[in-house]
């Protein structure tokens, strides 16, 4: 969720405190039921003053990420683990129906709009062309870890309902109208959350996310989906294989190929 300190970049010692200790029980370098140092201590080690402490505290405390205990200290509060989603870059396409299979899905908005020129470009569209575009929200035993933004040419858009694109995978929906996915190209970076993904991921504002785009194209080369996903990094990595290939001097890393299914 937003930090509770409000939605603008608060750069006060306890902001920055909050951040420290939050960051530190949501990587699991705290684990659940761990310890505090006390006040003064965790002041000293911060270079804060006490009152400071305390109110980092709080909001960790309105949180639900910590426990105080009269007499007895600050504890990291037990919650309940969650199983983070490895996706296999090398297959990608694999990848997304095992996560349409494993996941859930909250769908946020449904509409058919103008391309802009660069999703235009990338689907390789001609120009004035609509296109279906959504934003959905994946979940992992109940917590959200994926906001997807796709754009699919109107064309395939209007062969599924927004009912049936909130209970259904993309993928799956396309093959249904005919699409048959040949290839796809998808470059990854990072980027940090914006106020409304951070919302929708239940995270803090400048958290970092990983970034995905991903355009999908058929048999003939057309332009089936384009894809913006941002990903918590602790709820989702992806993974490589690599086997060593060439003769000699120019034997290289290359991505092991899957076994068909």
């Amino acid at each position: 969720m937003a930090g509770p300190l409000g939605p603008n970049t608060d750069t006060s010692k306890t902001h920055k405190l909050y951040l420290t200790l939050r960051h530190s029980i949501v990587t699991g370098s705290l684990p659940g039921g761990a310890k505090f140092p006390s006040e003064p201590d965790l002041g000293s080690l911060h270079g804060v003053s006490r009152v400071t402490v305390r109110r980092a505290l709080d909001h960790l405390e309105q949180e639900g990420l910590v426990r105080r205990q009269p007499g007895a200290g600050t504890f990291v509060a037990n919650r309940p683990e969650t199983t983070p989603f490895v996706a296999d870059l090398a297959n990608a396409l694999a990848s997304i129906g095992e996560m349409g299979r494993t996941t859930e899905v909250r769908l946020l908005s449904f509409a058919f709009v103008s391309a802009s020129n660069a999703i235009g470009q990338a689907l390789l569209m001609s120009e004035g062309e609509t296109c279906q575009r959504s934003v959905r929200v994946r979940l992992i035993d109940g917590e959200p870890f994926s906001y997807l933004v796709t754009h699919v040419p109107s064309s395939i858009g209007e062969t599924y309902s927004e009912e049936e694109l909130a209970s259904t995978p993309l993928l799956f929906l396309l093959e249904r109208s005919g699409v048959q996915a040949q290839r796809a190209h998808q470059t990854v970076s990072a980027t940090i959350a914006a106020p409304e993904v951070a919302h929708a991921l239940n995270t803090d504002i400048g958290s970092p996310l990983i970034s995905l785009t991903r355009v999908v194209f058929d048999r003939d080369g057309r332009g089936v989906e384009h894809l913006h996903a941002l990903y918590r990094p602790d709820r989702y990595s992806l993974k490589m294989d690599l086997v060593r290939s060439g003769k000699a001097e120019k034997r290289h890393w290359t991505p092991k190929r899957q076994s068909p299914a």
